[in-house]
């Protein structure tokens, strides 16, 4: 499954005032909950709590927070930060292009290609200078998504 496979329109946004990197990593949580908002305090708290072993920032301004879950699909959301957050990273960049996701505790294999398939993608300095440079959530959903589903989505 590619990485935009992981991706919904809805689960694209741009956010203005993101807060700190808590308030980041629990809207990237309600995101990827579905719209449960007991499935999105359990994915906040599993995310946080992954934050807490290391940072998920792959340096450049891009973090990947990431967390199993049992019995929800895998789902991938991005946030597009509109002031750059502290998430410990190595290279001492703040964040402002997060990619989050979940996936099932009975599928690690799948999760750890997920992880690595948009690492490699975000690791391209082209591709990230391109999602910082588009104005608006619409164009943002059109670099991000296959072109039929960006379409629709428009």
């Amino acid at each position: 499954m590619p990485w935009t496979d992981l991706l919904d329109a809805g689960r694209i946004v741009v956010l203005d005032d993101p807060g700190t990197r808590a308030q980041v990593l629990d809207h990237a949580a309600r995101l990827l909950s579905g719209g449960s908002p007991a499935q999105a305090r359990a994915l906040s708290d599993a995310l946080q709590q992954r934050e807490r072993l290391a940072s998920t920032a792959i340096g450049h301004g891009v973090a990947i927070p990431h967390a199993r879950n049992q019995g929800l699909e895998a789902r991938g959301a991005f946030l597009r930060l509109g002031r750059p957050v502290d998430f410990d990273a190595r290279d001492g960049a703040p964040v402002d292009l997060v990619f989050a996701m979940t996936a099932s505790d009975d599928r690690p294999e799948l999760h750890l290609e997920h992880l690595a398939g948009v690492a490699a993608r975000l690791s391209d300095p082209e591709f990230r200078d391109r999602l910082r440079g588009v104005r608006g959530v619409a164009q943002l959903r059109r670099l991000l998504l296959p072109p039929a589903v960006a379409a629709n989505a428009a």
